[in-house]
């Protein structure tokens, strides 16, 4: 094997001591800064069995790469740095070596490695002993297809391009350069991809945007990009037929759209621009309208979201040009919000009631077969939230809580996120209507759900509401709802 050729039988080497994590651990105790892994952990619903030991372990380079579980934890710790920036070697480099090292072995390894006593050698380990209450079996760190609905975000995210697509699928869903890396490695042309890859990535558009619903975006953004940078890797890969071209150019233009909401929704506002405009490209280079519709109606969103309302008009606008052909009145209902945010967002009420009302006369028309896939979010409950927004953003608080708070009745359990937005919106106008009796009730109500969803926009939202309640700590309900508010787990 070509893998094999490569081997060469290098002295060992002492472990280099992580001297950047250590940094990060600064006057903490080992035993300390073990127990604030382990909040974080519990913050991003992840399991690690962290303790002063491990964190010895890291320090020393003892643990050269941590598993996935630690690299989610230690990245949600610290937003904005990866694994190097933390003192750990890339994955693929420490995983090359095991996987070298397993092609020279004469025996295939039949023990469950959570027992070994490094994680270095497989960068892929956890640390933790088993746990037989845990239901993430640490034997499936890079997971199965006959095993893809059982874990959490991440498993699922991968598994959803591993499912039916083959071994340059499931390479290609672990490893940035998984399709290019496995053709240099056999030394021959990579396979054409097919229809089956074209399902999968389907399938891991679906489930991202399912987890976003129940679950917001906090946790889910970082585990996306590798599926990302996988799709882009099919593109490259070539198709025999033009059909599933088609099929794999919508596919990853509609996955960067999708982790560009998951940047979005999180604050990583620059991230989700780069998606967005990466997902636009996509849809013009394949002629796409209905991609190009949905890139546009995505980027107008995030523009009036970072305080660019000009660009929100614009945005919707050109998605609106676009969508004509499409023949969807609900599509063309979710556009015309969208430039109604962004006139709100110039002051223009004149403009953004004209739009609004072009929005209610599309979505009066009903459903219909060519509504995007991607629309299921957008219902009565949505359309209410997003005329809120509006009357919040000009200044009609009762108006805009009237509507906040019907969207909140409205929308459907299934979208624990949403809920919490929702209701998010309409502790927001309460409190800024005057009413801050109902405004904490409704916030204690979103403080409820936040054991269950991760969304840095939904703590951004309440962290304004409570500081605007500050002043009326006296009203019935708001002092309980300040205290248990300051006391609520924060996004890193």
């Amino acid at each position: 094997m070509a893998s094999s050729e490569l081997t060469s039988s290098q002295p060992s080497r002492p472990p280099r001591p992580n001297i950047a994590f250590r940094q990060l651990r600064g006057q903490r105790s080992p035993a300390e800064f073990a127990a604030v892994v382990r909040r974080a952990a519990r913050e991003i619903d992840e399991r690690v069995s962290c303790d002063a030991r491990y964190i010895g372990r890291v320090e020393a380079g003892e643990i050269r790469c941590p598993n996935y579980a630690y690299e989610r934890v230690f990245l949600h710790m610290f937003p904005g740095r990866t694994l190097t920036d933390l003192g750990f070697a890339p994955r693929s480099s420490v995983r090359g070596r095991q996987a070298r090292a397993e092609d020279d072995a004469p025996l295939a390894r039949t023990t469950c490695p959570a027992h070994a006593t490094s994680e270095t050698p497989g960068a892929h380990e956890p640390y933790d002993p088993l746990n037989p209450q845990d239901p993430y079996d640490p034997c499936d760190a890079y997971g199965t297809a006959q095993n893809d609905e059982n874990h959490e975000e991440s498993d699922v995210l991968r598994r959803a391009f591993m499912t039916g697509g083959g071994a340059t699928v499931a390479a290609a869903s672990l490893s940035p350069l998984g399709l290019a890396h496995d053709a240099a490695a056999a030394g021959r042309p990579h396979r054409r991809v097919g229809g089956r890859e074209a399902d999968a990535l389907e399938q891991a558009v679906r489930r991202i945007r399912l987890l976003d619903d129940r679950h917001g975006a906090d946790g889910l953004y970082r585990r996306a990009a590798a599926p990302l940078r996988a799709a882009y890797a099919l593109l490259d890969a070539g198709t025999t037929r033009q059909a599933t071209g088609d099929r794999l150019h919508a596919g990853a233009g509609e996955l960067a759209i999708s982790v560009g909401w998951l940047a979005h929704d999180s604050g990583r506002f620059d991230d989700a621009r780069s998606h967005y405009a990466e997902a636009l490209a996509t849809a013009r280079m394949a002629g796409d309208p209905a991609l190009e519709a949905h890139a546009f109606c995505n980027t107008s969103f995030l523009a009036r979201d970072a305080g660019r309302p000009r660009e929100a008009v614009r945005a919707a606008q050109a998605a609106q040009r676009v969508a004509r052909t499409l023949g969807s009145p609900r599509l063309m209902s979710l556009l015309a919000l969208r430039e109604a945010g962004g006139w709100a967002g110039l002051a223009d009420r004149t403009g953004c009631e004209q739009a609004l009302a072009r929005a209610q006369a599309f979505f009066q028309r009903g459903r219909s077969e060519p509504d995007p896939e991607w629309m299921s979010f957008y219902g009565e409950a949505e359309l209410e939230v997003l005329e809120a927004q509006c009357w919040s953003t000009l200044g009609n608080w009762q108006r805009a809580a009237r509507h906040a708070g019907r969207a909140a009745q409205l929308q459907d359990p299934h979208f624990t996120r949403n809920i919490a937005l929702y209701t998010a919106q309409l502790a927001d106008d309460l409190a800024r209507g005057g009413r801050p009796d109902e405004a904490a009730a409704a916030g204690m109500r979103v403080l409820d759900l936040l054991d269950l969803v991760q969304s840095s926009r939904v703590q951004t939202m309440l962290a304004g509401t409570a500081r605007v309640l500050l002043p009326h700590r006296r009203a019935s309900g708001v002092s309980a709802f300040l205290e248990r508010h300051a006391t609520a787990p924060r996004a890193v």
